[in-house]
């Protein structure tokens, strides 16, 4: 084989395997002398990657951890189980790798063949993901889209559908997605309304990048996650007031974290009171997701919808 860059290529993939390599049985795999072996490995080494060398009469090569990560190549099949992994996962948001797993996924799917998108694609479409249900399902697509566009910094067209249901185009220069555990939120500059604004990416529709470059603005707030916090908190707030009949263990362990914890009131109750920013729909359904029985004290439309939401339970029941 005397072309360099396929030949350092095939060397590279025969060292990802995990195993050692003796240099003769490189050699012999590759047609090519020891010698050219070893030139190789040195020049696989200049481009970071960290091949380490065994001594003795056979000598062998083997790839190891080093102390930054080394572009890895991947055959078709390892491809799509990593995008369709990504893909998976991507649509909830998972603390701590949220924004990580966007971005892989981004990079892995601009270049993906258009084969293996494919299989990709009717792979996920033929899947059922098990997901705990906290937040909106979001298309893969629309999160790498975004995440393409403020990566590239390029402004960013999507329809928008507001908290009361108005539909809007919006023209954005996209800064950074943000997860908060239980939906994403897409933090950009608004052009037409010269402001930042946030934005659910669950109610955000037919994203493309326009191509047209921007140069990115200054965050009026330290931060992406701080102007989103900003922005939340001026959102209409509940106080939560509810009383179980069960362990401030229990029941902690089966509420978000967006609800807080509950405190301890005598043997076997505890009492939850939280400001929340979430609708009462869906505290309503959190609260009985708990799994014992449980007192509604305030806010007064909470205690009506649960109250409704009971009624409509006992008449969703066969009668006996």
């Amino acid at each position: 084989m005397t072309d360099t860059p396929a030949r350092l290529l095939n060397l590279l993939s025969l060292l990802q395997t995990p195993r050692e390599w003796p240099g003769s049985e490189l050699a012999e795999r590759l047609e090519v002398s020891p010698r050219t072996i070893r030139r190789d490995i040195d020049r696989l080494r200049d481009l970071g990657y960290p091949v380490e060398a065994t001594k003795g009469a056979v000598g062998g090569y083997r790839l190891v951890a080093g102390a930054a990560m080394p572009p890895l190549l991947l055959d078709d099949e390892e491809a799509v189980a990593i995008a369709v992994g990504l893909r998976a996962g991507a649509g909830h948001a998972i603390e701590g790798i949220e924004e990580a797993s966007v971005r892989a996924l981004a990079k892995l799917e601009q270049v993906l063949p258009s084969r293996l998108r494919h299989r990709v694609i009717t792979l996920q479409a033929a899947t059922i993901p098990l997901t705990r249900g906290d937040g909106a399902r979001i298309d893969p697509h629309t999160l790498t889209a975004i995440a393409g566009a403020a990566t590239g910094q390029e402004r960013l067209r999507f329809g928008y559908r507001a908290g009361d249901g108005t539909e809007t185009k919006r023209q954005v220069e996209p800064y950074r997605l943000v997860s908060t555990g239980r939906r994403w939120y897409l933090v950009a500059y608004d052009i037409a309304r010269e402001d930042w604004r946030t934005f659910r990416v669950d109610r955000v529709s037919e994203p493309f990048a326009t191509g047209s470059r921007f140069v990115p603005r200054e965050l009026p707030t330290g931060s992406a996650t701080e102007l989103l916090g900003h922005t939340m908190s001026r959102q209409p707030a509940h106080n939560i007031d509810v009383t179980f009949e069960a362990p401030a263990a229990f029941v902690s362990a089966r509420l978000p974290d967006t609800l807080g914890a509950p405190e301890t009131t005598g043997e076997g109750t505890c009492r939850l009171r939280a400001r929340s920013t979430d609708s009462l729909e869906w505290v309503a359904l959190r609260l009985a997701l708990v799994d014992c029985e449980f007192m509604v004290h305030g806010p007064p439309p909470l205690v009506q919808y649960v109250t409704d939401l009971g009624a409509r339970l006992v008449r969703a029941t066969p009668v006996r």
